[in-house]
């Protein structure tokens, strides 16, 4: 003989909701995601397959993640190079108009220190935290200021005149250079400060190795540029020794000389730049083929997955409805069990 009791029919009930209610948390996942809830219950033997798409999906998404990244820096970095660029050329003009005699060397050397400062400014541009002229070495500004009072390249520069003439360029003594002496000058004396290891000594805190990315799973390039390009220091040592000089007491034959270097640094900077502005450009067009190229394969990817673990909509509203309605019901016997009680049938 089998006995019934109403604790026993709330206990049965109890388990029965609970079983319920861990069916409906997966088929309410099933129904918002449109994806089987428990991948490995529901494909069995193909789960590793599904895992396998998975996980090279994620990879992809990462490297695209990434190069969304690559792709505003290698952006910000052709606006600043257009701006260096156009820097550069409006020092060129000031130094043909001073060629010519038409400008005043005040307002030559003045283009020269606002060139310098310019540079600076340009070179010293960050995003997200990051320097893009400063090759691997992000986080510290690549360019020290020229025109800083306590600046170390401006010291050794105004050593170096000292060193080579024996007196300050606002000496009353610099009127008797030569441009054969300032040809030398800016030969052996001023081209090693910017154009050899001066340049880093004094002026540069960026590296020569720039940021390498992985721009796909089997690529990877270039995404950074230095402030060490040679078309840089051509024009930083134009401008320093236009801003230095041009004001001071030396010759006119000197300054002259002065000019003519500088025109034809300024022109090689300008392709210099070009230069590099035409590498960034390829640089971000591989960048972009290359996303494009994953965008495809994570669309594919996608699909795989979806073939494996979707789920029938409609299938799994329904199942939600009536598990929800089940649930609904149960407690309702169940509340109803509870009332059940002997003292209500004693008299």
């Amino acid at each position: 003989m089998t006995s019934v009791s109403s604790a026993a029919l709330t206990n049965a009930m109890r388990y029965q909701q609970m079983r319920m209610q861990a069916d409906l948390v997966k088929a309410t996942k099933e129904s918002s995601t449109g994806r089987v809830a428990d991948v490995g219950l529901a494909l069995g033997g193909r789960t590793a397959q599904s895992v396998t798409f998975s996980r090279d999906l994620d990879r992809l998404n990462v490297i695209v993640d990434s190069n969304g990244l690559v792709t505003a820096r290698l952006a910000s970095t052709q606006t600043s190079l257009g701006q260096l660029s156009g820097v550069a050329q409006t020092f060129l003009s000031a130094l043909t108009t001073a060629s010519s005699g038409d400008n005043s060397n005040s307002l030559t050397q003045s283009t020269g220190l606002t060139t310098l400062q310019q540079l600076t400014s340009i070179l010293n541009t960050s995003v997200n935290g990051e320097y893009l002229f400063a090759g691997t070495n992000t986080d510290v500004k690549p360019i020290n200021d020229f025109t800083a009072a306590a600046s170390p390249a401006k010291a050794a520069f105004d050593a170096s005149f000292v060193a080579k003439f024996g007196f300050t360029p606002t000496d009353p003594a610099a009127a008797n250079i030569t441009a054969a002496q300032m040809d030398d000058f800016i030969t052996n004396d001023v081209a090693p400060q910017f154009l050899g290891a001066g340049w880093q000594t004094n002026m540069s805190n960026a590296t020569d190795q720039q940021i390498v990315s992985r721009i796909a799973l089997n690529e990877t390039t270039e995404t950074s540029t230095s402030a060490n390009s040679d078309g840089i220091r051509k024009l930083a040592m134009a401008a320093a020794m236009v801003s230095s000089l041009m004001s001071s007491n030396i010759s006119r034959a000197a300054k002259d000389s002065i000019v003519t270097h500088s025109q034809t640094l300024v022109g090689e900077a300008l392709s210099g730049i070009a230069q590099v502005q035409s590498q960034t450009g390829i640089v971000q067009k591989r960048v972009s083929d290359a996303s494009d190229r994953m965008k495809t394969q994570i669309d594919l990817f996608e699909r795989h997955i979806l073939d494996l673990e979707a789920v029938d909509p409609a299938t799994a509203a329904t199942r939600v409805a009536d598990l929800t309605q089940h649930i609904e019901t149960s407690f309702a016997l169940t509340a109803r069990l509870q009332q059940l009680s002997l003292l209500n049938y004693l008299t």
